[in-house]
């Protein structure tokens, strides 16, 4: 009896919890089909249903609504594969393979974790200054790329999904001849695709909703991202509220769309870590 009553609180928390967390996102579609005297009338639904904002976001603002998701989604599928390729073999590398310094490499590479971007952001403008990277050309898209090139997270988070890889699989890849590379490729990896799917989920949103380098970084208006689109909106005395809301809501469904379809891979992972630890 006790055990159904902690399960039927837990569950009534969960819903809460969804449920307080789903009201930012519902105002969000609520908002961006009202009008601009609606927004302040503190009126939970429309009146009526009104589209303006999304005709006027895909039509009259500037860059293009197609130029803004082309971009965001040209830097954050880039990045994510950057970061696959990277964090994925250094993952591996730290791991299983044996070199002097392994340990103490991989805790400095975790302490770059406790260095917030705003410290750095100095010495890598000039920095990117310096190479020419800082331009109105596609050469920004270089920047960007070597930024986020890979992350201290996805290391960590592929090195102990490693880890737990059973070594037996490694020993007998070696017994037919397989070398580091080939155990990775064939071994490794395709054991890893729940962590390559979180990894792939929480740099695409990341990168997708990053304004702070974009915005030092990216110089002409064809090369913004949608951060930049949401921003525009917001004046110095007064915020166009519907638009806003209705280009926050549509970059919100790439995200939305690639997480419905890889969390069989997330609950994979889950639940295959709860029966390892």
């Amino acid at each position: 009896m006790k055990i159904k009553i902690g399960k039927f609180l837990l569950l009534g928390a969960l819903v809460t919890y969804s449920f307080v967390s789903f009201i930012p996102f519902f105002w969000s579609i609520s908002t961006s089909f009202k009008t601009e005297s609606e927004v302040y009338l503190n009126h939970l639904l429309p009146q009526h249903l009104n589209t303006a904002a999304y005709v006027h976001i895909a039509t009259k603002i500037t860059p293009t609504l197609y130029s803004l998701f082309f971009n965001s989604l040209f830097i954050a599928v880039t990045v994510v594969i950057l970061h696959l390729v990277l964090g994925s073999t250094a993952g591996y590398a730290f791991a299983r393979l044996r070199f002097p310094g392994r340990d103490i490499l991989f805790y400095m590479v975790l302490a770059t974790m406790m260095i917030p971007d705003q410290l750095r952001v100095v010495p890598v403008y000039i920095l990117f200054v310096k190479m020419g990277l800082i331009s109105g050309h596609p050469s920004n898209y270089l920047a960007i790329f070597l930024l986020k090139a890979v992350g201290a997270l996805d290391i960590f988070l592929f090195r102990q999904y490693f880890l737990n890889i059973p070594k037996d699989l490694e020993d007998a890849a070696r017994i037919d001849g397989a070398g580091p590379l080939q155990i990775f490729t064939r071994i490794m990896l395709p054991n890893a695709m729940p962590i390559v799917a979180t990894v792939s989920i929480l740099t695409f949103q990341g990168t997708w909703n990053d304004l702070f380098w974009p915005s030092i970084i990216l110089q002409a208006p064809n090369h913004w991202t949608l951060p930049f689109g949401i921003l525009q909106f917001q004046g110095q005395f007064q915020t166009d509220w519907p638009p806003m809301m209705a280009l926050v809501v549509l970059s919100t469904l790439p995200i939305l769309l690639i997480y419905l379809a890889a969390q069989k891979f997330i609950i994979n992972m889950q639940l295959g870590t709860a029966v390892k630890g």
